[in-house]
């Protein structure tokens, strides 16, 4: 009965130990970047050139073949998952006229590396643009022993600013579709 026991907290401690800690829904998320009124989603397709800019930032190949977007004049907002270890890091990304303006971890589902959710590290984005080679035109400091969630924050603010690229923006200026 003894072992009954010890397994069943082990057990239990290492469910803890994965279990997904959502910090913002994606709607509050979207209603926090479109403080007026929301506007409706739209997608864009993730194929062609477009899928093959996406995997060169992830490193990986792209596992949806559309992304899910809000949009309104000159500001965009993106829900996107990145693995970090081995979990999914759910990460919203507000990009307003070709750059960042905000990147906040919206569900966290590894047991390490949740450091990255707090402002000092998440403010490093802000106003960050991609180049030519849709790297970040700025250094983004890592925190120690965040090093796998750290990457995949970054991954995900590249990506949010490829896709926003790549997308019309109805009422704002015209942006450029060239990587």
């Amino acid at each position: 009965m003894r072992t009954f026991w010890i397994i069943a907290v082990s057990l239990g401690v290492a469910l803890q130990a994965s279990a997904a800690e959502v910090y913002q829904t994606p709607a509050a998320f979207v209603a926090e970047a479109f403080p007026d009124a929301p506007p409706l989603a739209k997608a864009v397709w993730v194929t062609g050139d477009l899928q093959q800019e996406v995997e060169r930032v992830l490193g990986h190949r792209y596992r949806d073949l559309r992304v899910r977007y809000w949009v309104s004049g000159d500001r965009s907002a993106w829900i996107l998952d990145e693995i970090g270890k081995v979990e999914p890091i759910t990460l919203g990304v507000v990009v307003e006229a070709g750059h960042i303006e905000a990147v906040k971890v919206l569900t966290y589902r590894e047991s390490r590396g949740w450091e990255i959710r707090f402002p000092f590290f998440m403010d490093q984005y802000r106003g960050a643009r991609v180049d030519a080679d849709t790297q970040l035109d700025r250094d983004i400091d890592g925190i120690s022993g965040a090093t796998l969630s750290v990457r995949a924050a970054t991954k995900v603010a590249r990506l949010a600013l490829v896709l926003d690229r790549a997308v019309d923006h109805p009422g704002g200026t015209t942006q450029s579709k060239a990587p």
